[in-house]
């Protein structure tokens, strides 16, 4: 294995702080482009990342996310300036395995490009309340797009979190 991958798998954290300033277009593209080549089943490729980068529409999507979460005062992307949101375009068997796949493409990807990144959950639910309904359709997407999960994405606004310590039992040889 290559040293330098090891090293982005190992030391990749979640991030909860940013700061406001945007990432950078070459930034933002190095990690599209690793979240195009995450493993698909049957290589059916049947997923689609949506950038969303307007205040107004990171708006959007923390009320839809904190609405699910139940806390209508939360900030579920943490000030990200950039929110990555992954759907699943077809109905293949490992849709939500593929999308979880992109997922950790993206994650590792942003750590490699010096940007701070965590996965955000309840995509699923908040594109099948009518307001994400709506978000899809002033996009020009389908509305039957199925949230999976979806990245904060920015510059840490703080130290980088220290690895937890690896659980004795996380490995059984049989």
């Amino acid at each position: 294995m290559k040293k330098e991958a090891l090293e982005v798998l190992k030391n990749r954290r979640a991030i909860r702080k940013y700061k406001a300033e945007q990432i950078t277009e070459e930034e933002l593209q190095a990690v599209l482009e690793a979240g195009t080549y995450a493993p698909t089943g049957t290589g059916s490729q049947g997923v689609q990342i949506v950038v969303v980068q307007k205040p107004e529409d990171i708006a959007a999507v923390n009320k839809l996310n904190a609405a699910v979460l139940g806390n209508t005062g939360a900030k579920p992307y943490y000030g990200a300036p950039t929110v990555l949101l992954v759907f699943e375009t077809d109905k293949c068997v490992t849709h939500e395995l593929d999308g979880a796949a992109v997922c950790t493409n993206l994650l590792n990807a942003a750590y490699a490009a010096g940007l701070g990144s965590c996965w955000i959950h309840r995509c699923k639910q908040m594109f099948e309340l009518p307001e994400g309904k709506e978000l899809l359709s002033k996009w020009g997407l389908s509305e039957n797009l199925v949230g999976v999960a979806s990245v904060a994405l920015g510059y840490a606004d703080g130290p980088h979190p220290e690895a937890k310590p690896r659980k004795a039992d996380y490995i059984v040889r049989v």
